[in-house]
């Protein structure tokens, strides 16, 4: 009995071993994770901008990192007792909780970065704390006859875990508002003709930016570290001359810069911006990634040193602040830097934001909903009632300092372009900055994510980036993030509480399945992530034409014609191949291929207002080619949606197979337009069209086929033992909508070639 005991100690003493390896393995990851969605906010200010190079972009971030890892150690105390309070629970209790929440935490963040979209690790870690110590106190109340529901307060600290919620929810509203009031007012001073007003105020705004910048991102910053007791005599009370001196000093420097180097001080202010923000990031964030296995570490050392059983130690020790340990800090510093620099889904993240504030005319990244609809029709009403108010006097005043320089430029151009300029990216970062600086300052673990992402769409705003072509579009995609965080933590809650729930029936198993789970499921998404953002080589994407003369434009439409053409072959006989076969994988990859194409299609139509401004006064006819070039390349890849759909409905439905006879007819024609679209694709990438009446052949031959194999399944229904009315029907579908699509491949060709022999005359 004594030897079994002993055994079971043991065994008990490795099982925590393993999860405090298993957390700081899972701390490692969640910081990677984490980092991916939550740092590439920083830098959003400055890459929209494109004011700094991206090498000195990611220098001064790096910079600001590391030294915002010292300001991590006064908010460790949020995973330590911000939530739960320790001494409620035992040792094995409070370990559950940590395993839990890593092991969500990193999961549900990989989920939103796969997808693309910002969400919260400050709201993750504290929904994920708040769901598993309540499941916990949960089963502790239901363990014992005395307690109820309601000692559930006895568990929780409520009054923090309110505090910090609702400090999170309100930086919604306030970040919103003050970047919206910040950027109008700076607007409103600078206008859009930023050159010349620089060159006037620029020192000045320069100055009160890097003061402000400097004061709250640097003195505020240093009450959060271990050395502010050593420089607390100098600061306190003398905040006015310290204030009045750095803008003073930034008031030279600025002066000196412009003077010298004959450029704007706003590259200054976005370098000092970033390097603040990724600082203010460092230190208020990092707490999201090493606060838990910091925790769980310093409650082992506490175990293992009683001599207690884990199930009678109390945690109260967790109730003592201990200092985080400054190199552990900075090796959490070097794992965000370094995840910054590779992370491809950071890139995705980024997208989102910088799309949803551009300035310019865009391909909007989300589908207006009745939501948007109506805070845009609200929005309106309520800007006709204030302009009735206004007098007109003032109301174009105010018009003229917002009005945009007059640039025509495509959607795919306005990508290439600055999202913004200086002016908002300066606001964005001194704005945002202030804001985190200030809830550090606090000890509040504000949400990074959410106070840089509402500055940035109070900013757009009110530069009126949200304009009557783009508002319900911008507004949705606002929508669907803030809906993400709130989905963040409710998911984080209920998630957390099921798996303490399910590692206290049986740790040692649910945890090691857990574990391989968490695995499995990271490496899914990275797959999925890294199917979804691969692209096309450059020479197979449809591209707007740019040219401004009738000729180039035949020649530019002449690419897109020859790629349509290469995407298309595939995309038929993967269709007619995957309905033989039955592959239903091979189906859904192809319907998702044809509606790419399609997408591409139409972000062509949706160009030609932009082609249009663009043509030369002697090219006007082109426009004419062009529309309807791209009518029929909508028509085919009209007809291409429809024959993926319904073939992959047929197999994913289960229906019976298609006869042989069937099969091999397709089959036979899938061949025909394989070699018809290489011959004619193969004519418009060269540009040469001596082989063209010999495409126009081999298409006749493939319509005469069509009609035969029409006139056989009619003959067939009528006299065979034919039995399946979804197969003919299927068969009858895919053959008359082969014969729509060459239809509008012939349309095409013709029109080209008249086209170009037109314009050699």
């Amino acid at each position: 009995m004594i030897f079994a005991n002993i055994a079971e100690l043991n065994t008990m003493d490795n099982i925590y071993i393993f999860m405090l390896i298993a957390i700081t393995v899972l701390a490692t990851i969640d910081i990677v994770v984490g980092v991916s969605n939550d740092a590439i906010n920083f830098l959003n200010s400055a890459i929209g901008s494109k004011a700094i190079s991206m090498r000195m972009i990611m220098t001064v971030a790096s910079l600001g990192i590391f030294f915002g890892a010292v300001y991590s150690s006064g908010l460790m105390e949020v995973a330590r007792k911000g939530i739960f309070i320790p001494a409620m629970f035992s040792f094995n209790e409070i370990m559950y909780i940590f395993m839990a929440v890593m092991i969500t935490d990193i999961l549900l963040l990989d989920f939103f970065n796969t997808l693309g979209l910002p969400t919260s690790t400050t709201v993750s870690i504290v929904f994920n704390l708040l769901g598993a110590a309540v499941i916990m106190s949960l089963i502790k109340i239901g363990a014992n006859d005395g307690q109820s529901f309601g000692d559930l307060v006895n568990y929780i600290n409520t009054t923090k875990a309110l505090q910090i919620v609702s400090g999170i929810v309100m930086s919604i509203f306030i970040a919103f508002t003050v970047g919206a009031i910040v950027q109008w007012t700076s607007r409103l001073i600078f206008t859009f003709q930023t050159q010349e007003k620089i060159k006037n105020f620029g020192v000045i705004f320069g100055a009160i930016a890097l003061t402000a910048i400097t004061y709250f991102i640097f003195l505020k910053g240093l009450k959060g570290t271990p050395y502010y007791k050593d420089l607390k005599g100098s600061i306190e009370g003398n905040e006015f001359y310290i204030m009045g001196a750095s803008f003073a000093l930034w008031l030279i420097v600025s002066f000196v810069f412009q003077a010298i180097t004959k450029k704007t001080i706003l590259l200054v202010v976005i370098a000092v911006g970033t390097f603040g923000l990724a600082l203010a990031f460092s230190g208020n964030d990092l707490v999201n990634f090493i606060g838990v296995p910091m925790a769980a570490y310093h409650s082992y050392e506490a175990w293992a040193a009683s001599g207690v059983e884990a199930t009678q130690f109390s945690m109260e020790v967790l109730d003592k602040k201990v200092p985080a340990e400054p190199l552990l800090l900075f090796i959490s510093g070097g794992i965000m830097v370094v995840t910054l620099l590779f992370s491809k889904k950071a890139r995705t993240v980024a997208e989102t934001e910088i799309s949803l504030s551009r300035q310019s005319e865009t391909h909007e990244k989300f589908e207006p909903n009745f939501v948007s609809r109506g805070i845009v029709k609200v929005a309106t009403q309520l800007s006709k009632y204030f302009n009735a108010i206004i007098p007109m006097s003032v109301q174009e005043n105010i018009d003229n300092r917002f009005k945009t320089p007059e640039i025509v430029l495509t959607k795919d151009q306005s990508i290439d372009a600055p999202a913004f300029d200086l002016i908002r990216a300066s606001v964005n970062l001194m704005v945002a900055g202030i804001l985190i600086a200030i809830a550090t300052t606090m000890k509040l673990p504000l949400s990074t994510t959410y106070v840089t992402f509402m500055v940035a769409m109070g900013t757009s705003f009110a530069d009126k980036a949200w304009g009557r072509e783009s508002a319900v579009y911008r507004v949705a995609g606002v929508l669907n993030v803030i809906g993400g965080w709130f989905g963040t933590a409710l998911g984080a809650f209920i998630a957390s509480g099921i798996v303490v729930l399910l590692i206290s029936m049986n740790p040692a198993v649910v945890i090691p399945i857990f574990l391989i789970l968490t695995a499995v499921i990271l490496y899914r998404n990275y797959l999925t992530h890294k199917n979804n953002s691969s692209v096309l080589s450059k020479e197979d994407i449809l591209k707007t034409s740019e040219s401004s003369s009738i000729q180039g434009v035949i020649q530019e439409s002449a690419q897109n014609i020859s790629n349509v053409l290469k995407r298309s072959k595939g995309i038929y006989n993967n269709a007619i191949n995957g309905l033989a076969t039955e592959n239903s994988k091979l189906l859904k990859k192809n319907k998702k291929q044809v509606v790419k194409l399609s997408k591409e299609v139409d972000e062509l139509r949706d160009n030609i207002f932009y082609f249009i401004k663009n043509l030369d006064e002697s090219s006007v006819g082109a426009s004419g080619f062009y529309i309807d070039i791209l009518g029929y390349l909508h028509d085919m890849t009209q007809s291409l949606e429809y024959i993926s759909k319904v073939t992959y409905k047929h197999v994913d439905n289960n229906h019976k197979k298609l006869k042989f006879k069937q099969i091999k007819e397709l089959s036979e024609i899938s061949d025909a337009i394989i070699e018809l679209f290489s011959n004619a694709g193969d004519s418009f990438k060269k540009q040469s069209f001596d082989k063209i009446d010999a495409v126009r052949k081999q298409k006749n031959n493939i319509y005469n086929i069509l009609k035969s194999d029409i006139e056989s399944q009619v003959k067939r229904t009528r006299t065979t033992d034919e039995s399946s009315p979804k197969n003919t029907t299927l068969y009858f579908n895919l053959l008359l909508e082969t014969k729509d699509f060459l239809k509008a491949t012939g349309n095409l060709i013709d029109e080209y070639q008249r086209a170009s022999d037109k314009s050699l005359d």
